[in-house]
């Protein structure tokens, strides 16, 4: 007999547990059914270990530059891998820890372990026991894409999880993929220590980025140290003594690297299978992501889905925005939408690049006559002080309007700046606005109202 829930929050990423607290203490008894680890990869396997060790490889990045800054260490700078691991793992058990005794405090919440499938719309199967609610909230997550190349079932390959578990430095990282993840894990062990290379498929690295962020980034990561093959085709790999040896093509020309390991960072995939979502009758995409409305309802009536599963943001700030709406919708009598929301991210790389809003190819396909300001970082006083003056500011900004469009900021800091203009974006007021405050000084911000100053047509 099925037991029966007001409630089932399938998965503990940012918005599930957020959401089965909060439906918790509004007086509905939830069941909250987890299979492996509380807090999704946001906090075992995604932004909290990753920019945990990335910190301690900045940190090694600048003990190597001390003598620009006129500081003497006493010898060359060496990276203890087992001590890095060791503080994100730290780290790590730690929120989880939090997390499980928020949970475990929770009046109306009953935490289930294990693997959970549908046996119809409204049923739930974990194990042996069946439970049954009114409405049901999927946020399974996704994992890493594992590509069909030749030979890979027979080599030691890497992904964003098990890399961030070993204890050694690898000699030459070799990283399948140039957007986001892997680019972050790229730079991070090169500043370990390791010899990079990064193979991409696409003809460029981070290729929804504008042309100018592209060329910018790529020349941070090989000033560096990291090679870098873009329009790589028909990759296969096999062992070898010592490590790996990918063979490729390469506009035409035959590509071979050997290397101590392989990172695949070739994209993501939605956490669907398990769930045996055909008894349910929930739609999905070719992908296998569910398909969900502005308001994350699937085409069942009472089953919602959020976060990575639904593949619209894939995100841990849309994740949780994704919790803010279906919690207010339920429980508040709002209606919001992920329509609402300006596209807003960042990759952590160093200097991190930081984007909200409109490209320049979609600001130039929407038919407005738009503006662009420019701004490197040369010119900004805070960035040549700690000697980091790489990368620009961008800003679109409508014409008629005065409103702002879009914003690339790839610069010192810009992961924090950005959120200036944003909440002026959120606000709906003209860009005027922060154009004529005053900023504190010295600070990156401050160059925010120069580069508002110097609007010109996006194609003078």
């Amino acid at each position: 007999m099925a037991e029966t829930f007001d409630a089932i929050v399938i998965g503990s990423g940012q918005a599930g547990h957020f959401l089965a607290v909060r439906l918790a203490k509004a007086g509905r008894r939830v069941a909250f059914i987890e299979r492996a680890h509380l807090g999704g990869t946001c906090v075992n396997d995604g932004c909290m270990p990753t920019k945990t060790m990335v910190a301690s490889a900045r940190v090694a990045h600048l003990a190597r530059r001390a003598a620009d800054f006129g500081v003497v260490l006493g010898g060359p700078v060496s990276v203890d891998m087992p001590a890095v691991i060791a503080r994100k793992r730290a780290i790590v058990e730690g929120a989880t820890g939090n997390l499980a005794r928020w949970l475990a405090g929770t009046e109306n919440l009953t935490l289930i372990w294990g693997t959970a499938r549908f046996i119809d719309s409204h049923t739930i199967a974990v194990e042996s026991r069946h439970l049954t609610a009114s409405e049901i909230f999927i946020n399974t997550g996704g994992r890493p894409v594992i590509p069909d190349w030749p030979g890979l079932d027979g080599v030691p390959y890497l992904t964003n999880t098990t890399l961030m578990d070993l204890e050694i430095l690898p000699a030459h990282l070799i990283v399948a993929g140039g957007s986001y993840i892997g680019l972050e894990f790229a730079q991070m062990y090169r500043r370990f220590g390791a010899q990079v290379t990064v193979v991409e498929y696409a003809s460029d690295i981070v290729a929804r980025e504008d042309a100018d962020v592209r060329a910018a980034l790529r020349a941070v990561l090989q000033a560096e140290g990291i090679t870098i093959h873009t329009g790589v085709r028909n990759n296969r790999v096999t062992a070898t003594d010592d490590g790996i040896r990918m063979d490729a093509e390469q506009d035409g020309q035959t590509l071979s690297i050997t290397g101590s390991h392989l990172l695949l960072a070739v994209g993501r995939r939605p956490n669907t299978e398990a769930l045996n979502l055909p008894a349910a009758g929930i739609a999905t995409d070719p992908r296998g992501f569910i398909t969900v409305d502005d308001a994350l309802r699937t085409n069942i009536p009472g089953i919602y889905a959020m976060g990575d599963v639904h593949g619209r943001g894939a995100f841990t700030h849309t994740a949780y925005n994704d919790y803010e709406i279906v919690a207010a919708n339920l429980l508040d009598g709002a209606q919001r939408r992920t329509t609402d929301r300006i596209p807003a991210y960042a990759l952590f790389t160093d200097p991190p690049l930081a984007r909200i809003g409109l490209s320049e190819p979609e600001a130039r396909a929407s038919g407005r006559a738009v503006l662009r300001g420019m701004l490197p970082m040369t010119r900004v006083g805070r960035a040549k002080e700690r000697g980091e003056t790489a990368g620009f500011m961008k800003i679109l900004i409508d014409a008629q309007t005065q409103r702002i469009l879009g914003a690339t900021l790839f610069c010192i800091e810009a992961d924090e700046v950005i959120h200036a203009l944003l909440d002026i974006m959120a606000a709906g007021a003209p860009y005027t606005v922060i154009r004529d405050c005053v900023h504190i000084h010295p600070t990156v911000s401050e160059l925010i109202p120069t580069l508002l100053a110097d609007l010109r047509p996006l194609d003078a």
